[in-house]
């Protein structure tokens, strides 16, 4: 039985497990009463590779259901059920969530996992997923009746951004990357080497994978270093980094420059390498919506720590999806489709992170709502991708990934 819990439960289990969980692998964040109940699933990695990221942004998915609980005539109930960084969890866990009637969900966060989940449970039952994390261009060209949305950008993007860093930041012309073989590594480390190679006449002289959460990562970097390339690109989750960068310290290091993506910004992995990982730089989505300020005050104040990254998309994907869901008049998957632009794209009065219970009474209302974010402003084109976004440029400063430039896409 899925236990219904308070939001000052919530907060106070938030503070307590932090990325574990607070309400177990299925739990339920309910308000009060009210003329209907609007039902969200969120599904992210609890546990596994991405539990360190995980963890906060689920934290972000359900923001919005403490921001409205009792402040509107709706009762907002959100279930969680935890991918494990793992395709056949995240399997599971979508059917859990499609048998219990919940028209759409926040997640998943990885490509590997939200590729499989997307085709084998969400369209063909017709659910809506949006995703706060996962980037891999081929979500784009999904055949997905339009029930696929995301609030975070396409790698496709993000490949630009790491060779722009690679030859322009750095000054290099020659790399390697390291990948994790599932449909985000892959699919980054081509768009890095194509964009790398065809716009900065750059060489790539090998693409290594790796599988998540190995033993040991000696001759994948064997590999990959071979040759002496200027740039190592690093492309995985915070578990698998772990060991791989531990491994790189100990026996691998010669200087060159190693470029992360956002699978492996995570604070904790320089203490946990127990490195100053120097020369580490970073890239990832940003938050740079208009509602960016009031996220985090938002964020601060129920957690106690600053959001990380995706927290924001995370927080974005179940508000337009509660609003989608107010518009639509029922928990049903095909209506909250057919509502997710109404109550993102711009026309309307613009409503913002802290702003919630203004947007869903002028939704209930029949007003026209434009939502504005806190990752983006949250404008859905034909595919369900983002029309304007943002990547930081990261390095490592006193052993935590610190923005040092930005670089934006679109407008």
């Amino acid at each position: 039985m899925v236990r219904k819990v308070t939001r000052r439960d919530v907060l106070k289990g938030a503070g307590a497990v932090g990325a574990a969980g607070v309400t177990g692998v299925a739990g339920c964040l309910g308000g009060g009463g009210g003329s209907r109940t609007i039902q969200q699933g969120v599904l992210l990695p609890l546990t596994g590779d991405l539990a360190n990221l995980g963890g906060p942004i689920r934290d972000g998915a359900i923001l919005p259901a403490s921001e409205l609980e009792g402040e509107t005539e709706f009762t907002f109930d959100i279930q969680e059920e935890d991918t494990e960084t793992n395709a056949q969890a995240g399997i599971s866990g979508a059917e859990t969530l499609v048998n219990n009637g919940y028209p759409a969900i926040t997640g998943p966060a990885s490509s590997g996992v939200n590729m499989q989940v997307t085709q084998q449970v969400l369209i063909p039952n017709q659910t809506v997923g949006c995703s706060p994390s996962s980037t891999s261009p081929a979500v784009t060209d999904l055949d997905d009746d339009d029930f696929i949305f995301r609030t975070a950008p396409s790698d496709a993007l993000q490949g630009q951004v790491i060779a722009q860093v690679a030859a322009e930041e750095l000054g290099n012309s020659t790399a390697a990357t390291m990948y994790v073989n599932n449909d985000y590594g892959q699919a980054l480390s081509e768009s890095f080497t194509s964009t790398f190679e065809e716009e900065h006449g750059g060489s790539v002289s090998s693409q290594v994978s790796f599988e998540q959460e190995q033993n040991s990562y000696s001759s994948q970097l064997e590999s990959a270093l071979e040759g002496e390339p200027d740039t190592l690109v690093v492309i995985g989750y915070p578990a698998s980094g772990i060991q791989l960068f531990r491994d790189y310290y100990s026996n691998y290091d010669t200087g060159e420059d190693i470029v992360v993506t956002d699978g492996l910004l995570d604070d904790q992995l320089p203490d946990e390498v127990d490195n100053d990982m120097g020369n580490v730089t970073g890239t990832g989505p940003k938050a740079s919506g208009p509602g960016r300020d009031a996220f985090d005050e938002l964020y601060m104040e129920e957690y106690d720590r600053e959001p990380g990254v995706f927290n924001a998309h995370a927080y974005d994907a179940t508000a337009v999806s509660f609003l989608a869901n107010v518009y639509a008049g029922e928990n049903d998957g095909p209506a909250v489709r057919d509502n997710m632009r109404r109550a993102a794209n711009p026309e309307g009065e613009e409503f913002a992170p802290g702003e919630l219970v203004e947007a869903v009474e002028a939704a209930a209302a029949g007003d026209d709502v434009n939502y504005q974010g806190a990752s983006s402003a949250v404008n859905f084109d034909d595919n369900g991708d983002m029309t304007a976004v943002s990547y930081g440029i990261y390095e490592v400063e006193d052993r935590d990934f610190t923005e040092v430039d930005s670089i934006a896409f679109g407008g």
